[in-house]
């Protein structure tokens, strides 16, 4: 047996309202700039999700970093362990993302299983396998006590039956809004447990790919990992899995958990359209400073990134702008010459940041802090 899918109450139609009005600008607004800042933006936002997902579980990744990562780079610093959880969960996440838009596309165990062996597949043990279902117990414990078990997942005899339910459930439309599916998903499978490892992330995932498969707007614009990521929202996040109980109690109102997807999705795309408008603002002002300073437009996308993301490495815009290593190589070096860049590093593992000449009107447009509402009133 599943939770049932709650009904919506007037608060909730309203909010989801205002969530799809947003994500209808945002969709619009990227399909209006194509070009290289919103893809640099769309880069940035998936590091996020694959930061603030596993920092969730204890690994702990800036974004730089997972970017550097994601864009192949080996000389970053960061422990062997978070590289590789960082890169198996962005190849899965890399996976999900490009199942958007399959003609025949079908939820199914092989694919659940598939997706966690690639997220855990590295990690395969006899006691904890990867790729299928768990054969033993599994617990939740307690942060300050690992004795304490905060849940008890289902038994595992239990978890076949549970998973061939929740997948006829995901192939089925039951006629509820998409972004309440996903929400519904995360829970369906993070309740279950069925892995003996990675469910938080796997549950994650496959609200992310309930998104993806909505088809209205990129999943990094609208994945809700980032936001459960901050540690206030993490928090609660904790705090409103284990309103549902100690063991697994499907037959319950889970009002509570579609209100608290509902702030996750308003308040992460209220995030987003700061950043995107931030985006737009800051390559707006850098083109205008570059043909001012007489400086090759190309260079824009260099100064962008150190803004935006607060460092630039050789190889990403070499690749962004199309370069050889030796014109990329002669760009940076000439804009550390005017004092634009400072170097940081040595050979490989160089980067640059922010100059003392770089333009204080860009910095600060492109980090003053913004705000966020709640969606619920108080």
């Amino acid at each position: 047996m599943l939770f049932p899918t709650p009904t919506l109450s007037p608060a909730d139609r309203a909010v989801l309202s205002e969530v799809e009005q947003m994500r209808d600008r945002l969709r619009h607004q990227v399909q209006a700039h194509p070009g290289k800042w919103t893809s640099g933006l769309r880069k940035l936002l998936a590091a996020d999700a694959v930061a603030a997902s596993n920092s969730i579980e204890g690994f702990r990744v800036t974004t730089q970093d997972v970017q550097d990562l994601m864009d192949g780079e080996r000389d970053v610093d960061v422990s062997d362990e978070d590289r590789e959880e960082t890169l198996a969960y962005q190849r899965m996440m890399t996976y999900v993302q490009s199942l958007h838009d399959v003609a025949d596309f079908q939820y199914g165990k092989g694919l659940l299983n598939a997706l966690h062996w690639m997220l855990q597949g590295h990690r395969h043990t006899k006691r904890k396998p990867a790729g299928q279902w768990r054969n033993g117990p599994v617990y939740v414990t307690d942060p300050g006590n690992p004795r304490l078990a905060a849940y008890t997942a289902p038994g595992a005899a239990d978890v076949p039956g549970l998973m061939a339910e929740l997948v006829d459930w995901l192939n089925t439309d039951d006629g509820a809004h998409p972004l309440i599916r996903a929400a519904m998903a995360h829970l369906h499978l993070v309740s279950i447990h069925p892995w003996a490892d990675g469910n938080g992330r796997m549950s994650r995932s496959l609200q992310t790919l309930l998104i993806a498969r909505e088809g209205v707007l990129a999943p990094e614009f609208s994945s809700i990992e980032a936001w459960l990521g901050r540690p206030g929202n993490t928090w609660e996040y904790y705090r409103e899995l284990q309103r549902r109980g100690a063991t697994y109690l499907p037959d319950q109102d889970v009002s509570g958990w579609i209100r608290f997807n509902l702030t996750a999705y308003h308040q992460q795309a209220q995030t987003v359209q700061h950043r995107m408008d931030d985006s737009a603002a800051v390559w707006e002002l850098l083109t205008a400073f570059v043909v001012e300073a007489g400086l090759d437009e190309r260079v824009v996308s260099a100064l962008h990134d150190v803004a935006v993301v607060g460092r630039i490495r050789r190889s990403r815009y070499e690749k962004a702008e199309g370069l050889t290593l030796q014109q990329a190589q002669r760009d940076l070096r000439d804009l550390a010459a005017a004092g634009l860049l400072v170097p940081v590093g040595r050979t490989r593992a160089r980067y640059y940041t922010e100059g003392p000449r770089f333009p204080e009107p860009v910095l600060a447009r492109a980090r003053t802090p913004f705000t966020i509402s709640s969606p619920y009133p108080l």
